[in-house]
């Protein structure tokens, strides 16, 4: 087996362990005991070009996926005696890994060609802070727009209800309750008001029909998030969730038509959460041209805003960082969890 391939394992192993997901971390280990090398996604992984790991294309998450679809659809064999809230010992998980990584090669290869995807509602926590900076600073109402959108359920945070020890924001009325660990500073309290929403993936989710592939990214130890999700795809597929949309396509091809756009009144807010990495460098790099670009003709009357919840190498967690024409000022909120177990806020201030 490649050692990089090795590695990537190990390396997201000790990340799941890191964020409360020890079954999963047994999952991936047991992987690089059994890999097979002679199975069409084991070709497939041993020519796969660049970062194999969590701060690239997390192809052992990709993996653990669709090994989860497996067990959920009832298609995984004995794999399934082995998947929480049932236990088995390192032996016959391992056993069981071998025997589903060939009967499920094909469907496996297949699985594996799009990055993983759990529209993890968790981060909406962040969201409605970050909004809520923009808010208390502009007193504008927000047209959103989501880079790697999903299914996007997280176009959705001000219908969820964010607690935080001295207040909560968004929908108080909510049956999304985010009670993410806070620390440090309290966002503002200031109600929010989406004049527009709309997002981007090259890869878009329906919440009424793709919610079992959703499902099958979350680590099957982690009942919380899954229950949370459950929650996220039934408030979507009700009537609340009307008007918003994801579109197919590339992230900058359709930021650069999107920012063609004015919003004379409103306060444009571009946002992603944990999707950055995911992009080539090339559109990482028209992104940021188009967002300088657009921020250049911002006025105070229709600003523009850059939120982002992305994975740095700045400390726990990933940075939430905020960009506000005109102006061009930058602002690092402060860090949190990555699927929003936590935030440790700092706010914006008085930039």
């Amino acid at each position: 087996m490649a050692e990089r391939f090795l590695e990537a394992l190990e390396e997201q192993a000790r990340a799941c362990e890191a964020l409360g997901s020890p079954f999963t971390a047994r999952l991936l280990r047991g992987l690089g005991r059994v890999w097979p090398q002679d199975t069409a996604l084991a070709r497939k992984v041993a020519v796969w070009q660049g970062d194999l790991g969590p701060r690239g294309a997390s192809v052992p998450l990709r993996i653990s996926g669709g090994l989860h679809a497996l067990v959920r659809a009832g298609q995984a064999g004995e794999l399934a005696a082995c998947y929480p809230p049932a236990r088995c010992e390192d032996a016959a998980l391992v056993q069981a890994l071998g025997g589903v990584l060939r009967q499920a090669d094909s469907f496996l290869c297949a699985w594996c060609e799009t990055a993983p995807q759990t529209n993890e509602v968790g981060r909406s926590a962040v969201l409605l802070a970050g909004a809520a900076e923009v808010v208390a600073r502009y007193g504008m109402p927000l047209v959103l727009s989501e880079l790697g959108a999903s299914a996007g359920l997280n176009l959705w945070f001000d219908r969820y209800a964010l607690e935080t020890p001295d207040a909560v924001l968004g929908a108080a009325d909510s049956a999304l309750r985010l009670r993410p660990e806070w620390r440090g500073a309290q966002p503002p309290r200031v109600p929010l008001q989406v004049a527009a929403r709309r997002g981007v993936d090259l890869f878009p989710l329906d919440p009424r029909r793709d919610g079992a592939r959703l499902l099958a990214f979350v680590w099957a130890d982690q009942t919380e998030r899954l229950a949370r999700l459950q929650t996220a795809l039934g408030l979507a597929a009700g009537d609340a969730v009307e008007g918003g949309a994801v579109d197919r396509g590339d992230a900058a091809d359709w930021l650069e038509a999107r920012l063609r756009l004015r919003h004379p009144g409103q306060v444009h807010l571009v946002y992603h959460t944990i999707a950055h990495q995911y992009f080539p460098k090339e559109v990482q790099a028209r992104i940021a041209a188009a967002m300088a670009q657009a921020g250049s003709a911002a006025t105070e009357e229709a600003p523009l805003c850059w939120l982002g919840m992305e994975a740095d190498a700045g400390g726990e967690g990933a940075a939430v960082t905020l960009r506000l024409w005109p102006g061009d000022v930058q602002v690092t909120l402060g860090r949190a969890g990555f699927h929003g177990q936590w935030v440790a806020w700092r706010g914006a201030g008085d930039a």
